[in-house]
């Protein structure tokens, strides 16, 4: 089996379009969660929902970065992925060391281009009108895959995998296996989304669990998840390819575990979380006690906070009250298919930095958890393993384990 690390990193998120800008961010606290506004097709921009902030991305002009006929005829959600995707493979130099057969494009994206399907849906049940003829490719999950295949020439295998909020890490997990196993010599893998439609915003004020105010994970007065967009992409390889052409390592990865809870369709169960993570950590040939860090799906509601904090209870036993965590949601918000990977990101700069980010915007840590949530401000750490977790409704949990590069 071959040692899989991290040669490239890319994203565009509601705290930065650059990674650098994304770095800035993460451990400064600046929150990317804003006024909701300029919905496509809703009444004067206004979704009129209960809910008024959403973490949106304003720095963004696909114009700037791509053809004016790729951005016709592609999504929002795909216009992030292929740009996140590029400064992922530059900075990893990937096309100049790796045949393009051999590289690997693995994405996670739940929504797909929703805001494409509901101005062409609305326009159908109103006028009866006729659909663009790129609805299709406009809206479908695995469009972003697709199009950075064909805007990277890279002709490996390439999939979307599409399990709600489990979607990239998913696929970061897909593809580390493929690398280590030697299927493929590299990979980009992450997720994308732009899912901030008004039939989106609609819907999920249905299920009354996004914050009326702001999320706030593991708070005691949290009250619920924040709505969000963006894309984050990780280049990956093996070692021994990354140390032939001295590539600067930016993380490894160790380890993979995913579960389901076969319990109830939106309602977690601790014992699929607890599950997914021990599976993470045999894959790594790792101990509990060799954890440092927890990047928590976290989505500030209270069903998923107590029955993750839960989760780390079984795995952790006595230590689970020792261990550093905090969810990076309060500063991207939650980017439902793209949410793993941006937390990938966060925990990989988390490790090069030996810098553990805090969960902004919480002053009184729910202490009824009994876990170490960090607050207020970045914790400093030594060389650890890491854990990222994603809690997907379904049921469907992926957690991935990474190892400070020494």
């Amino acid at each position: 089996m071959n040692r899989v690390v991290i040669t490239g990193l890319g994203c565009v998120t509601p705290i930065g379009s650059t990674v650098a800008e994304f770095r800035d961010s993460l451990f400064s606290g600046r929150t990317g969660i804003s006024p909701i506004v300029n919905v496509p097709d809703a009444p004067d921009g206004d979704p009129g929902v209960r809910y008024k902030q959403a973490a949106q991305i304003f720095d963004f002009d696909p114009a700037q970065h791509l053809d004016s006929g790729i951005v016709s005829a592609t999504n929002r959600n795909t216009h992030f992925a292929i740009v996140a995707a590029r400064q992922a493979a530059a900075q990893a130099e990937l096309l100049k060391h790796h045949a393009p057969g051999d590289i690997a494009i693995i994405m996670g994206c739940a929504c797909g281009g929703r805001s494409s399907e509901e101005h062409e849906v609305k326009g159908l049940y109103t006028r009866n009108a006729r659909a663009h003829p790129l609805t299709i490719v406009r809206t479908m999950s695995s469009a972003g895959a697709s199009n950075i295949s064909i805007d990277l020439r890279i002709t490996g295998p390439t999939l979307d995998i599409s399990t709600a909020c489990a979607s990239s890490t998913h696929a970061i997990g897909l593809a580390f296996h493929m690398v280590r196993s030697g299927m493929s010599t590299a990979a980009i893998c992450g997720g994308h989304e732009a899912p901030l439609s008004w039939g989106f915003y609609r819907a999920w004020d249905s299920m009354r669990v996004v914050s009326p105010t702001q999320c706030r994970p593991y708070a005691a007065d949290r009250d619920g998840m924040t709505l969000g967009e963006g894309a984050a992409m990780l280049v990956i390889e093996t070692l021994e390819s990354a140390q032939a052409r001295k590539a600067t390592i930016l993380g490894e990865i160790v380890g993979f575990g995913m579960s389901a809870d076969a319990n109830h369709i939106t309602q977690p169960q601790a014992e699929g979380a607890a599950a997914a993570m021990r599976k993470a950590l045999a894959d790594a040939n790792a101990s509990p006690g060799d954890v440092g860090y927890i990047n928590a799906h976290g989505t500030g509601t209270q069903a998923n906070d107590a029955t993750e904090a839960a989760a780390i209870h079984q795995v952790f036993g006595p230590r689970a009250s020792q261990i550093p965590l905090s969810s990076t949601k309060s500063l991207h918000g939650h980017a439902i298919g793209a949410s793993g990977a941006l937390e990938a990101l966060a925990t990989v700069l988390a490790l090069q930095e030996g810098r553990l980010p805090h969960t902004a915007g919480v002053v009184n840590p729910d202490t009824s958890l009994n876990i170490d949530i960090i607050v207020s401000e970045p914790r400093p750490t030594g060389p650890i393993v890491a854990l990222s977790n994603s809690l997907a409704f379904g049921g469907l949990n992926a957690v991935i384990a990474l190892r400070t590069w020494k």
